[in-house]
């Protein structure tokens, strides 16, 4: 499972309210490694999350193409999972239910996405709440399972759009260190979007800095950092020299 993406030269431009014509992003080119973990930080409506809709298929670039192992987006692909800030839960399935739901679309029978929901389920600390329903979880568990919800498609590449921005800080912490968990295991291709520097630091291979809107790429900054990663790292004097260059780079942007 691994794959890697080529953005060429893409632009989004949108239609104004009035009109006219509303850019977006671009012109943005940058390519990834299989297995890499990428996060994108930088102001505001920069075009962040129009990127990752991009690269999801649900959206075609204004100018310029977008490559999966060579191959171009035009649409949606099975190979490709996509995880929003709100969690979006079925309130009246269950959580196991909830899991399993791409399996369920994808035709797979009730005992096997229920087999393969409960095996993922521990490693989301999730296993004592299978036959709960969404109204009796925390945000964060909340979280968990949207994520398990995305995982347990075992897509190529995962696109992540703010996917703990409404978490407090201590749960946001937890959710993140399940997610590297997780992904250390996996080895998706990841994109990440997220507004917290010392979290795309300590989750990223590389760090895209975008510029205001219509966003550019103006950095490209590589972590270093030695995997697996405890948060203990996050005190290290390399650590804080990666998140002062982000910093930095946001701040000119």
């Amino acid at each position: 499972m691994t794959a890697s993406l080529a953005v060429r030269g893409v632009t989004a431009v949108y239609t104004a309210p009035n009109g006219g014509s509303l850019p977006a992003l671009g012109p943005v080119t940058f390519t990834t490694a299989p297995s890499e973990f990428i996060t994108l930080v930088g102001p505001s409506g920069c075009g962040k999350s129009t990127l990752l809709r991009l690269l999801a298929g649900l959206q075609v670039p204004t100018k310029g193409s977008i490559l999966l192992d060579g191959k171009p987006v035009t649409e949606p692909s099975p190979r490709v999972a996509i995880m929003f800030q709100d969690a979006n839960l079925m309130p009246w399935r269950t959580i196991i239910d909830n899991v399993a739901l791409p399996l369920e679309l994808a035709g797979i029978s009730r005992d096997e996405r229920n087999r393969t929901a409960q095996a993922l389920l521990p490693q989301l600390g999730l296993e004592e709440f299978a036959p709960a329903y969404p109204g009796e979880l925390s945000g964060g568990m909340a979280q968990r399972v949207a994520l398990g919800r995305v995982l347990i498609q075992r897509p190529d590449v995962l696109l992540l759009d703010e996917p703990f921005g409404a978490l407090d800080a201590l749960t946001r912490e937890q959710v993140s260190a399940d997610l590297m968990s997780l992904w250390t295991q996996e080895r998706q291709t990841v994109m990440m979007v997220t507004h917290d520097i010392n979290e795309a630091v300590w989750l990223s291979d590389r760090v895209l800095v975008m510029s205001r809107r219509p966003g550019q790429i103006i950095a490209d900054i590589a972590v270093p950092l030695p995997r697996p990663r405890v948060l203990a790292v996050t005190y290290s004097e390399e650590f804080g020299h990666i998140a002062q260059r982000v910093r930095a780079n946001i701040e000119r942007a």
